[in-house]
């Protein structure tokens, strides 16, 4: 069973420096990220190929193969999906509202980082991508539980995640996907309180 507690401790020591991050420091690292994804594509389709043939061997409905399924277009669009996110403003330090206090005491209302993300998704592995990249434009370390279906996947667009990242001298654990497939690990997740700040179960 996976150490989830050695996961969220590290989680946690990577908010704080993520929190810091600058914006041109988050954007660069979003872009090597869909560099890495589009390099490493080969590596994971053989990797998605193992998902697959694990699913049919089960008798796995063609609408949901077709969910876990990866192409080199697919892997282009999580890519393009990490670009577009680069793109957007960075929310972290925005100004909502500001007011004045009858004593002068002047009162600014702004966006911070939520610190800690955790997402329990299904078998889609572009999620593991697009998390990534919302989070960490928004200075949050994210911990990933996907569905069993697509593990193989799911780790090898980690690895890319985690080179692209320490390529840019930013500590892999800013997104970290739970190894196990054992259900018994979600509940477990589930109460992280102490490392874990915002928890979002994402489909059925």
């Amino acid at each position: 069973m996976a150490d989830l507690k050695e996961i969220g401790k590290q989680a946690k020591a990577a908010r704080y420096i993520l929190a810091g991050l600058d914006t041109n420091t988050k954007n660069k690292a979003l872009f090597t990220a869909a560099e890495c994804l589009e390099a490493d594509a080969a590596d994971i389709l053989a990797e998605n190929a193992k998902d697959l043939e694990a699913g049919r061997s089960r008798s796995m409905p063609k609408g949901l193969l077709d969910r876990l399924s990866l192409t080199q277009k697919r892997i282009s669009d999580m890519a393009e999906g990490l670009r577009q996110v680069a793109a957007l403003p960075d929310p972290v330090g925005e100004i909502l509202d500001t007011f004045t206090r009858p004593n002068g005491l002047v009162i600014s209302k702004r966006r911070v980082p939520l610190g800690v993300i955790g997402i329990i998704y299904e078998s889609r592995p572009n999620v593991t991508a697009d998390a990534f990249g919302l989070c960490f434009k928004a200075g949050n370390a994210v911990i990933l539980k996907g569905g069993s279906d697509a593990i193989f996947s799911n780790l090898a667009i980690e690895k890319s995640l985690h080179r692209a990242l320490a390529q840019c001298n930013i500590p892999e654990t800013a997104v970290q996907l739970i190894p196990s497939t054992d259900r018994a690990v979600t509940q477990e997740m589930m109460r992280l309180n102490e490392s874990i700040d915002v928890l979002i179960p994402r489909g059925g």
